[in-house]
């Protein structure tokens, strides 16, 4: 199968790399940064310099992934792309974008018979080794049309938990399952968070990696979040020194918590760990070191140093 591709950051050009080192399938990318371009060039896929160029190459019906941020950017190349695309061709946004931006694409793009698929997709930088959790919404016949590629990107597909992807629903309920996704990880990383503050605050000279680690082993805690946090106090310093206490949010827990006071559903821990995070950028607070360390784990997001100096210094990204 051939798929487009635009958008090649940290993880769209590892999903490029995934899909041209386990399978067979072609991509053409884009992407304005033409050394990414270049590198991706390496791995098998064939490179393009305009996202008319990338159409021109591709054989109908044709499915081009958007792996750009949200807003502006994918609204753009949506825009762009539905003037290139034809009739029976797909556009696939996996980017953070809010449901009702899907819906409203989709009915945009109808009239012209180009399909709209969101896919919502965790994993960070670790989806090369990994896989990517995938979180589909869209026509049946465009997502059925693009299972090949999912198959591949995903995880294995296992006995106890099933594939490593999932449709569903209509265009939007694929970014609304991963929305709520983002608003729990919100509300699970500032549990371990306030913990860790706990202890860097008490009595005790306690090892956090070690303790990381302990409940890894067993305990009703244990979780890939924990594992990175031991990771985390391994590379940064049991005491985070280096870290500024600033957590940036993505969006999706802010919509997450709009739309749960719009259906009058209480989340009283996915709205207080919000909360935190604006408050992280104006008090200096250990539990936001936890957090922007544990982002730039698990997603390879920046992090902010505690002073201009150590900010030129790479912090395991």
């Amino acid at each position: 199968m051939q798929l487009g591709f635009i958008g090649l950051g940290k993880m769209g050009a590892n999903m490029v790399h995934r899909i041209h080192r386990d399978s067979e399938h072609e991509c053409v990318v884009f992407d304005f940064n033409a050394d990414a371009v270049g590198e991706v060039e390496g791995y098998g896929a064939a490179g393009s310099s305009s996202l008319d160029e990338l159409v021109s190459q591709l054989e109908p019906p044709r499915s081009v992934w958007i792996m750009v941020p949200a807003g502006d950017p994918t609204q753009q190349t949506v825009d762009t792309l539905g003037g290139l695309l034809e009739s029976g061709d797909t556009i696939i946004d996996g980017g953070n974008s809010r449901w009702t931006d899907d819906k409203r694409r989709q009915d945009e793009l109808s009239s012209k018979g180009i399909h709209y698929v969101d896919v919502g997709v965790s994993g960070g930088v670790w989806g090369l080794q990994v896989g990517y959790c995938m979180m589909v919404g869209g026509p049946d016949e465009a997502v059925e049309r693009l299972a090949p590629i999912l198959d591949v990107l995903a995880p294995p597909h296992t006995e106890e938990h099933g594939p490593g992807w999932g449709h569903f629903g209509p265009t939007g309920a694929g970014h609304y399952v991963k929305m709520v996704h983002n608003g729990v990880e919100y509300g699970m990383m500032q549990a371990y968070a306030e913990g860790f503050s706990l202890f860097d605050a008490c009595e005790y000279e306690l090892d956090n990696a070690q303790i990381a680690h302990l409940w890894m082993q067993g305990s009703v805690v244990r979780s890939w979040l924990c594992e990175l946090a031991a990771r985390a106090f391994e590379q940064e310093g049991n005491d985070l020194d280096a870290l500024a206490p600033f957590v940036e949010d993505s969006g999706e827990g802010r919509w997450t918590v709009e739309d749960a006071i719009d259906r009058r559903i209480p989340m009283p821990v996915i709205s207080t760990s919000l909360f935190e995070r604006f408050s992280s950028r104006g008090q200096n607070a250990f539990a936001a070191k936890v957090n922007a360390a544990l982002r730039n784990q698990f997603g390879g997001h920046a992090v902010k140093a505690a002073d201009p100096a150590a900010q030129a210094q790479p912090h395991a990204e």
